[in-house]
């Protein structure tokens, strides 16, 4: 190897070097992000509830941000859910289970990957549950499992509609059975509300996969989805593999299972709060078009009784 070859072997490693702690560091505390037509100021993104002006990306938000714009910033209330015992099978892979557990708290200042809050739309009090992707993936495990719980509970002993806004790659591996049981549990929790006549609706974010979408994210009264929203079980990749076919393009996104008949309706985050007000108020039938037509079916029923007297 010559002295030319090792200055530019030199000048690769460093420029490598700079550009993965820049994308793994700076880039999360500077005030750029990019999109489809390169750096873009996180401001002007948030102004536009961080959705792309130029291809309509919804781009992924913390818990708080989705809530901000549901129920109107800070107009609502958040609640202190139970936190099991970190680390229950004493994991450990390229770093321990509380390390990484640790490291997640510090980024997103949040115990576990749901954040569970109640406010009101349209005069409308809702329990709602939102994932924070940064956490861990937004993975479910015993503490997200106890959260989901405790917003189901709170929706029934308030008599309240529960909305669970989903995202995640599904369960937690460094948990194992304990995160699978939590698959269970959600739906005998959702099973609950239902019996309690309370609506259970679902707004799916990207992205959702595996164990979150075979469990709480697809049972749903109605499932809403976020444009381009990823929603899966296994990989694409994966399912090519197994049935040896070109897969449909867009497999997976939102508008795809929109048509497949898995998602109902297909929202932009602007019009979320509004149109989760509409279905809410039909579903609990406070909607004025639902009552006028009730008060003209009970007005008819009552003249065809008159007249048959």
């Amino acid at each position: 190897m010559n002295w030319i070859t090792k200055i530019i072997k030199a000048g690769e490693k460093i420029k490598t070097a700079f550009h993965e702690r820049a994308s793994k560091e700076d880039i999360a505390k500077s005030d750029w992000t990019s999109c489809c037509k390169g750096p873009i100021l996180k401001k002007d993104l948030a102004n536009n509830l961080w959705v792309c002006q130029d291809c309509n990306r919804h781009h992924r938000i913390k818990p708080s941000q989705r809530f901000d714009i549901l129920f109107g910033k800070n107009n609502y209330e958040i609640f202190k859910t139970p936190i099991p015992k970190d680390d229950p099978l004493n994991w450990t892979d390229s770093k321990s289970y509380k390390d990484r557990l640790k490291a997640a708290r510090k980024k997103t200042g949040m115990e576990c990957g749901m954040m569970v809050a109640s406010g009101t739309i349209n005069n409308i009090k809702i329990t709602a549950v939102a994932s924070d992707f940064d956490f861990l993936g937004a993975s479910i495990a015993a503490a997200e499992g106890e959260a989901f719980l405790y917003g189901i509970q709170h929706a029934i002993e308030n008599q309240t509609p529960f909305l669970c806004i989903s995202a995640g790659g599904g369960m937690r591996m460094m948990e194992s059975l304990i995160s699978l049981s939590q698959m269970t549990r959600t739906t005998l929790a959702i099973n609950e509300l239902k019996k309690n006549g309370l609506p259970y609706l679902v707004c799916i974010t990207d992205p959702t996969a595996g164990g979150i979408t075979a469990s709480y994210a697809m049972l749903g009264d109605i499932h809403i989805a976020e444009p381009g929203a990823l929603i899966a079980f296994a990989g694409a990749r994966v399912i090519q593999g197994t049935v040896k076919e070109e897969l449909p393009e867009g497999f997976q996104k939102s508008e795809y299972v929109e048509k497949t008949g898995f998602v109902d309706l297909i929202v932009e985050r602007k019009d979320l709060a509004s149109k989760i007000g509409t279905l809410l108020s039909i579903l609990l039938k406070q909607n004025s078009v639902i009552s006028s037509e009730q008060n003209e079916t009970s007005e008819d029923s009552q003249s065809l009784t008159r007249a048959a007297s």
